[in-house]
């Protein structure tokens, strides 16, 4: 059972990449009941997407109010018993981050996963989230490289569009785990688009393989922890 909680207010996606942008979130005695994402329910999503009159509608908030919305979101949804939370946040060290932390340290959470493009300016930016996981106390389970390199689909050739090897620079000088690097993917970013699945449609995709040798990482990081 994994939970998705979205706390990218200003700009919440992930409805769309599921499919699901044009749900509902309903109350039950628990607090708010999130949205399964597939038949099975074993995916739920917490968004605050799903609570916009219209898609297009801006959220103009201060920090309070974004604090309290992150604490609801995590505290008063009705998750029911996860195997894993998933929270997916802006890019950054903002109110959301600070907010996040706050609310998921009763729980103890695991770690955070750090995504970073080649280019320096990016790296730049995941080396100040690295500092503010240390002053948060929170552990950093790795780095992820994305948009590292486009492969042809046609000869299968690699092009470093972006340049290649800042994420995993980075890692080796804050000492931390480099999970993998993700290429360019066209099939990948269709999917997302329009919420398709993108592992069972494009199973011979090479972003494919990146994506599951990095979740197994993550999967054998954490049960290390847990057990």
């Amino acid at each position: 059972q994994v939970g998705i909680l979205d706390v990218d207010l200003c700009g919440p996606s992930i409805p769309r990449m599921f499919r699901v942008q044009n749900n509902d979130v309903h109350q039950c005695d628990s607090g708010w009941v999130p949205v399964f994402v597939d038949q099975d329910k074993s995916i739920s999503l917490m968004s605050i997407g799903f609570l916009l009159e219209k898609p297009d509608d801006a959220v103009v908030w201060r920090g309070p109010k974004k604090n309290a919305l992150i604490k609801q979101f995590v505290d008063d949804v009705a998750w029911g018993d996860l195997d894993f939370l998933i929270v997916d946040t802006p890019p950054g060290t903002s109110d959301e981050h600070i907010s996040t932390v706050e609310a998921l340290r009763p729980y103890k959470p695991l770690g955070a996963i750090l995504v970073t493009t080649p280019q320096a300016v990016s790296v730049g930016d995941v080396r100040r989230e690295l500092t503010f996981c240390k002053k948060t106390g929170l552990q950093v389970l790795g780095i992820v490289e994305n948009m590292s390199g486009f492969v042809c689909p046609h000869c299968s050739e690699c092009t470093n569009i972006f340049s290649k090897g800042g994420g995993e620079e980075l890692a080796k000088h804050a000492g931390v785990t480099f999970l993998g690097c993700v290429p360019l993917d066209p099939q990948l970013s269709q999917s997302l688009e329009e919420g398709r699945d993108f592992i069972q449609e494009f199973p011979k995709s090479s972003a494919f393989p990146a994506l599951a040798r990095i979740a197994q990482q993550i999967l054998d990081s954490t049960s290390q922890q847990s057990s």
